[in-house]
């Protein structure tokens, strides 16, 4: 009998389907893997058995009964302990309080047991005491870790909840290769003592290094349970791949001689800085370069230090054949280059304020205006508005009022007032719907075929095989392979995506 079992979860947020059906079976003494590409509904699966995400339908049973797991506190009282993609620490608190969070020990009082606290975390911070770092200590506190010490805190909290089920959502990924091994040696213990072990990794090689059986989900869905023995690296992403493995269709690499021909408006070199290294690329006008892999491997930090967000360590910029110093983002406007975040509260939205103003900040500073008519505004913003087909009351209403689709097709239309050289794009589709997303790769493919050279960042694979001339497919934050002409399959992008870094 199996130590827990889903069956048939599924979650949707209103009209996006996190979950469709996710179905899996965890036994007792067993480290098993879930595999799936960005959005495949992996975390959702593992939020909602540790209570944080509540399932609209399915079936959970542990120990053969079923249960409802109304929350954390009654995925505690089932013996489950999570460790989280998002950290979920106490940044202003210290690492022993984290560790023993949410269950500090207390004294009769009600005060919070120093002795007790102390000993407590000391058994974990003992688990890594050889790879944790000199500086690493149960006073530090968490804001003044590197991130891969916080990481291994949060792992510590994980531990200490000695749960008999352990969920690890990419607990690896900031870790130093001395530090996994060093938690795979602990792994295989807990599942020595009967643990039950889900762990999930974008790491081909943990995968096989660690794991009895790997369960792998694609699209929100189930779809085939593998012994780690009976099974292989190339297997695994055609289980995940499907029968979606060909190039896309009505959009075919452009001719290598067509290529040729342009020279590049946009060069980079040895390009490194924090998250990345050795980045080279070249986008020539009216080419669409994609930027793939899995999330967070560095493509989203090259385009921001492209673009004079982030600091350049070492390398070279050249825009339209001059050297460019990425030093701040109005010097990039002022040359060329636009930037749209898929992050509209971080980088993109002014909250409360008009649709008007919203849309012109990018043509105030480009025409370095001062002051300027509403009614003239209005004039110019509106053609780049309806290119977009972009819905909205009046420009005076708030953007607040929009739709998330309207309040990014917002963000993208103020750079189209004064046309760039360059559109860096930065997983621009991330949260609207299908009609908008529709929208904006209409306009991308039209504002490449006049000219515009584009970088597009995408964390959905079909965004990139339906739309990018070329693909660089990022891994462990350096390029790791090129997918040109028929080589754009799915399942060529998962196999650099997944290949050890």
């Amino acid at each position: 009998m199996s130590k827990i079992e889903l069956r048939g979860v599924g979650k949707a947020y209103g009209a996006t389907l996190a979950l469709r059906r996710g179905d899996l079976s965890i036994d007792a003494g067993e480290v098993h893997v879930l595999i799936g590409s960005n959005g495949s509904g992996k975390s959702t699966l593992c939020k909602i058995l540790a209570g944080s995400v509540r399932p609209d339908g399915g079936e959970i049973l542990i120990d053969g009964r079923p249960v409802t797991i109304g929350g954390p506190r009654a995925a505690r009282g089932h013996g489950i302990g999570i460790f989280y993609q998002e950290l979920s620490l106490a940044r202003h608190r210290s690492v022993a309080e984290n560790i023993c969070l949410p269950d500090l020990p207390a004294t009769r009082a009600g005060f919070v047991d120093r002795d007790a606290l102390e000993k407590r975390a000391a058994r974990y911070i003992a688990l890594f005491a050889a790879v944790a770092g000199e500086d690493f200590s149960a006073e530090t506190t968490v804001d003044n870790l590197r991130a891969d010490q916080r990481q291994l805190v949060e792992i510590m909290k994980a531990l200490a909840t000695e749960a008999p089920v352990l969920i690890f959502d990419e607990p690896t990924s900031a870790l130093d290769r001395a530090q996994v091994d060093r938690f795979f040696e602990i792994l295989r213990g807990l599942k020595a003592e009967g643990r039950s072990i889900i762990f999930i990794s974008h790491r081909m090689d943990e995968i096989f290094a660690i794991g009895d059986r790997v369960t792998v989900i694609r699209d929100g869905e189930t779809v085939g349970t593998e012994k780690i023995t009976e099974t292989n690296p190339a297997a695994v992403i055609r289980l995940m791949v499907g029968a979606q493995d060909e190039l896309a269709p009505g959009h075919a690499a452009p001719p290598a001689a067509a290529a040729a021909d342009r020279s590049p408006v946009l060069s980079v070199r040895a390009l490194a800085g924090k998250g990345f290294a050795n980045v080279g690329f070249e986008v020539a006008r009216g080419e669409i370069l994609g930027f793939g892999g899995l999330h967070g491997q560095g493509q989203s930090s090259v385009l921001r230090a492209v673009f004079g967000v982030n600091p350049v360590g070492s390398g070279e910029i050249v825009l339209d054949g001059k050297p460019f110093a990425a030093s701040n983002p109005r010097e990039a406007i002022r040359r060329g280059l636009a930037y749209v975040s898929g992050d509209r509260g971080r980088d993109g939205v002014i909250s409360g304020r008009p649709i008007l103003e919203n849309v012109t900040p990018i043509h105030f500073l480009r025409q370095k205006l001062r002051l300027a008519r509403p009614a003239a505004l209005a004039e110019r913003v509106r053609p780049a508005l309806e290119a977009l087909h972009t819905k909205f009351g009046g420009l005076a209403h708030p953007i607040n009022s929009l739709s998330g689709g309207n309040q990014q097709k917002i963000v993208i239309a103020r750079w189209l007032i004064d046309r760039p050289d360059v559109l860096l794009l930065d997983d621009p589709t991330k949260g609207i719907d299908l009609s908008a997303k529709t929208d904006l790769f209409t306009l991308i493919r039209k504002l490449a075929a006049e000219g515009m050279g584009i970088v597009l960042y995408s964390s959905e694979d079909a965004e990139l095989l339906n739309n990018a001339d070329r693909i660089l497919v990022f891994n462990g934050g350096q390029v790791r392979r090129e997918l040109t002409g028929a080589d754009r399959t799915r399942y060529n992008l998962y196999q650099a995506a997944y290949e050890a870094a």
